[in-house]
């Protein structure tokens, strides 16, 4: 069975967080994280392209000794180092991982400093307050994990979106290939395009359900991926993939299958919502349609489903039970922004900075995406992991967009930088410089841990900087893996207004920051936010539609996004 790009950058991952909690070169360290970038963001599979012969040392940051490992991950699924690594570093370390807001370095220094070795003993020393004396932690993160140990115990496990994704189209392509499956659609938070997925609901359409139906459970359990089966009856499946995810399928009628589709894609708020105004008409919702005493009167299509009431078909996105049925109601369901409705990128970086292709390679993979403008933003010095551009290699740069521009055509290269915001809200390269270019990306990277008033302080005093444009990944989380650091959002945002400032939506889906309540939030105060994908290597620009997709669910129309624009209007925005 052929292994995913997710299992094998995971090992990668693996590998990385395990030897930096040894304490082992940075370099290396950055080699394995950086192989785990290319490889989840690669659009082919490593097991394809080492079938049809191919040398994977021509992917970006892969020399022969990681190819090596990527071909013994795909053959055996196992990779000998990691098992050498773990059995010598104590299990415990690694579980302490899984707690948000503990990365290696953290962990390492837990172990050094006070012997912790795994959860239990990081609980203990939370309780007793020890891991606030710790420098670099405080009251604040010590609280945040006892939060996230408590949270664990609730076994609330979820899959990134992005992961997901991953698995979901070719199980959907396996069912379709089955003979009198019609149609085959995943619901749930999938399809509403939540960040993260407990698990995959998926409906299939067969010819006479309760007859074929049967046959279609018996070849989806079968399925490649499948590690265990949980359950297997005549019209409803449930199995566990190899990667720890569970899927749910679900055999339906044709004049079933709108209303089970409606009731799977959920959320359950939506669906009690929607329900209490069937009872409001005599009415039953549930999975078979919707029914007058006995009879069905719909349930073939959604949009027959809201018909019923009056109501227009509501996007996936939206069906949270915030206010979209009041606004379906009163004619005020936003228009939702699209895919097809953005222009460009405005934050990207290059090997400039820590990206995997050059400037130019950057520029024409979004001129093949149909895009009229971009933004390279390396990073500033700040970031010295990153190996950041300092004042003269960014004149540097300038100079070599000058030259691509007058080459390239129908694409306008913008002059931006990522800059970092320093602990006293100043900016990481002088004004001057600054000043020349098309737009500031600005950005915290560092000291997460301040109170929320000097966060927020910190933010705002940057904003004051007339080179400040938008400020990117606003919180600073990174899912399942790190916490938004404390800051006063609604603030934040009113001073941008108040500026002229804009926000992002980072569409790394690591990322997904803003969040959509915080996206939604934005829109009400007039916020204008642009949605860009970070990307560090040509595969990473389609991020875009994980952004987008944030977007929907925070109400966004085309109108409020900023790279929607031309670039004449975009550049008239910009203008402080």
């Amino acid at each position: 069975m052929p292994i995913h790009n997710s299992e094998v950058a995971d090992v990668f991952s693996q590998v990385a967080d395990l030897l930096e909690i040894e304490g082992a070169n940075q370099f290396r360290v950055r080699a394995y994280r950086r192989a785990a970038r290319t490889i989840q963001g690669y659009p082919r599979s490593m097991a394809d392209l080492l079938d049809e012969g191919k040398d994977l040392t021509e992917l970006s940051g892969i020399g022969d000794d990681l190819a090596g490992k990527i071909e013994e991950i795909v053959k055996t699924g196992r990779l000998h180092q990691l098992e050498e690594i773990k059995q010598r570093t104590p299990a415990g370390l690694a579980r302490m991982l899984e707690v948000e807001g503990l990365g290696p370095k953290r962990v390492q220094q837990l172990y050094e400093e006070l012997d912790i070795t795994g959860p239990d003993q990081l609980e203990e020393a939370a309780k007793n307050g020890q891991i606030r004396e710790l420098d670099g932690f405080g009251p604040k993160t010590e609280e945040n994990i006892l939060q996230e140990l408590s949270r664990k115990d609730l076994g609330e496990e979820r899959t990134r979106l992005n992961v997901a994704e991953e698995m979901a189209p070719p199980l959907v392509t396996y069912l379709e290939g089955l003979e009198g499956v019609e149609r085959v659609k995943v619901a749930g938070s999938y399809r509403r395009r939540k960040e993260t997925v407990g698990d995959l609901d998926v409906l299939a359409i067969s010819e006479g359900a309760s007859g074929d139906g049967q046959e279609t459970i018996r070849r989806f359990v079968e399925y490649e991926d499948v590690a265990e089966v949980v359950s297997q009856g005549q019209t409803r499946s449930t199995v566990v993939f190899r990667s720890g995810l569970q899927v749910d399928l679900r055999v339906v009628s044709q004049e079933s299958y709108g209303a089970a589709l409606f009731y799977f894609t959920g959320s359950k708020d939506h669906n009690i919502a929607v329900r209490n105004l069937a009872v409001d008409q005599g009415l039953k919702v549930n999975e078979y349609g919707v029914f007058r005493d006995e009879e069905r009167i719909a349930g073939e299509t959604e949009e027959e489903i809201y018909e019923l009431f009056d109501l227009p078909y509501i996007p996936p996105e939206l069906r949270e039970d915030r206010g979209e049925l009041a606004a379906a109601r009163e004619g005020r369901l936003p228009v939702l922004v699209t895919l097809d409705d953005i222009r460009g990128d405005l934050q990207m970086h290059t090997t400039g900075s820590d990206g995997d292709a050059s400037l130019e390679e950057m520029a024409r993979g979004a001129l093949e995406r149909g895009y009229q403008y971009v933004a390279i933003t390396d990073h500033s010095p700040q970031v010295a992991v990153a190996q950041g551009l300092d004042a003269e290699a960014l004149r540097q740069q300038i100079d070599e967009i000058d030259r691509l521009n007058d080459e390239l055509e129908g694409l306008t290269i913008l002059k931006a930088i990522e800059v970092d915001i320093l602990e006293d809200g100043s900016l990481d390269l002088p004004d001057n410089i600054l000043a020349r270019l098309d737009l500031r990306i600005c950005s915290v990277h560092s000291y997460f841990g301040l109170s929320q008033e000097k966060q927020t302080e910190r933010i705002i005093r940057a904003m004051d900087n007339p080179n400040f444009s938008i400020l990117a990944h606003p919180t600073g989380r990174r899912i399942g893996e790190r916490p938004a650091y404390d800051v006063d959002l609604e603030r934040v945002m009113g001073a941008a207004v108040e500026r002229g400032c804009f926000m992002e939506i980072n569409a790394n889906p690591e990322r997904l920051d803003l969040d959509d309540i915080h996206a939604r939030m934005a829109k009400d105060m007039g916020l204008k936010l642009a949605i860009n994908t970070d990307a560090h290597s040509i595969a990473e620009l389609d991020f875009m539609r994980f952004g987008v997709g944030q977007a929907r669910r925070g109400w966004l129309e085309a109108h409020d996004v900023l790279n929607t624009r031309s670039w004449p209007s975009l550049k008239e925005l910009l203008e402080r």
